[in-house]
């Protein structure tokens, strides 16, 4: 079943519940801010002080970056990570496809406000399937008459037991970019998170393994050329208004895109599909 809801504020958000899980799905940002499957912990992490608030961005579950990740290329004022996390999506339909399983559609559709930051008529479509797994499509299509490039990231923030405890597996051999220093280096064995990690790797495996102390997981990623590794550590844990000083200890950021030099361009028609599967 699922349930049309709304904070005090006049923030709107769906409930979803099947025999296999359960989620929560904001309407703006198209936000998916809560998953867990029947008896076992919640999957994606959510922020103690998370703001639900019109024009700001949740801190947990599963931020859609579009039609840029990170700050604009060549205007910081405009928003990081582009304007989709913040905008109001239409709800298509939510479909129960079984007693185990839902699907939610949602759109985004160029208009006067967008054109004015991004000059260019797109359609962007999100499909979310809960049940046993949790499944994330993100469908752009250019509706212009010209190409246009972007990049983009489904931005999931992930619920560990401690971040000390997580090994994640899949990278070895993938060459990385160190947001922090600079560098283009390669990984050797394992990612372990014993300090600050803001990464953007290239080449890596399609499916993903994280482990930690209380279970593991896997992340399979098509359409993507691209996986962010980020945890903010101490300092910048403690310098972020929407997180809990210790908040860095529980959340691992893995995030399938199309960031950096695997940027996409569509000509116009074109539809390109990302998409992330987690079980």
């Amino acid at each position: 079943m699922y349930i049309h809801k709304e904070l005090d504020n006049n923030y709107k958000y769906i409930e979803i519940k099947n025999e296999e899980a359960e989620a929560k799905i904001a309407l703006q940002g198209g936000h998916i801010f809560h998953y867990k499957a029947t008896n076992k912990k919640p999957l994606l992490w959510l922020s103690d002080t998370a703001i639900f608030r019109k024009g700001k961005a949740i801190r947990g579950g599963v931020p859609i970056c579009f039609p840029w990740f990170g700050p604009h290329i060549s205007d910081e004022t405009l928003p990081q990570h582009g304007f989709a996390r913040t905008a109001l999506w239409e709800l298509v339909e939510v479909k129960e496809e079984t007693e185990k399983l839902t699907e939610v559609e949602l759109k985004l559709e160029s208009n006067d406000e967008y054109l004015k930051v991004w000059a260019y008529k797109f359609d962007v479509r999100l499909k979310i399937s809960i049940g046993k797994e949790l499944t994330l499509s993100l469908q752009i299509k250019n509706c212009d008459i010209k190409p246009f490039t972007f990049t983009t990231a489904l931005h999931s923030y992930f619920n560990v037991s401690n971040i000390s405890d997580v090994v994640i597996s899949g990278l070895n051999g993938a060459e990385f970019e160190d947001s922090l220093t600079n560098e283009v280096l390669l990984q050797e064995g394992d990612l372990i998170i014993d300090q600050e990690v803001d990464r953007v790797y290239f080449g890596a495996s399609s499916t993903i393994k994280v482990e930690d102390a209380e279970r593991s997981f896997l992340l399979r990623q098509k359409g993507s050329n691209s996986l962010v590794a980020w945890n903010p550590w101490i300092e910048k844990a403690k310098a972020l208004s929407d997180m809990p000083d210790e908040g860095y200890q529980t959340m691992l950021c893995l995030e399938t895109g199309n960031v950096r030099k695997d940027e996409r361009t569509l000509q116009p028609d074109e539809v390109h599909s990302l998409e992330m599967v987690v079980r």
